[in-house]
């Protein structure tokens, strides 16, 4: 898998098309990636201890390696796709 920790992409598919963000964690076995701020879905999280209220949490989701493309520095609106290595 070409795309690694710390890299920029851009989403190429979904609701997410056009953004871009950075890559938090590489999921190579499963061939998915996390990105920052990218792909969010609400989880409901309980109370652990008395007293304490029920939140609403934001959770990153992966996405898949081939709906995301490296975003260079020099030219960041153009994209490359990552080949395998």
């Amino acid at each position: 898998m070409a795309i690694k920790k710390d890299d920029n992409v851009i989403i190429l598919t979904g609701k997410c098309k056009g953004m871009t963000g950075k890559v938090i964690k590489s999921l190579p076995k499963e061939n998915k990636v996390i990105v920052y701020g990218i792909n969010l879905l609400k989880r409901h999280q309980r109370p652990r201890k008395e007293g304490q209220k029920g939140t609403i949490v934001d959770k990153a989701m992966p996405i898949d390696v081939s709906n995301v493309a490296l975003v260079s520095a020099a030219t960041p609106k153009k994209a490359t796709k990552a080949s395998k290595k």
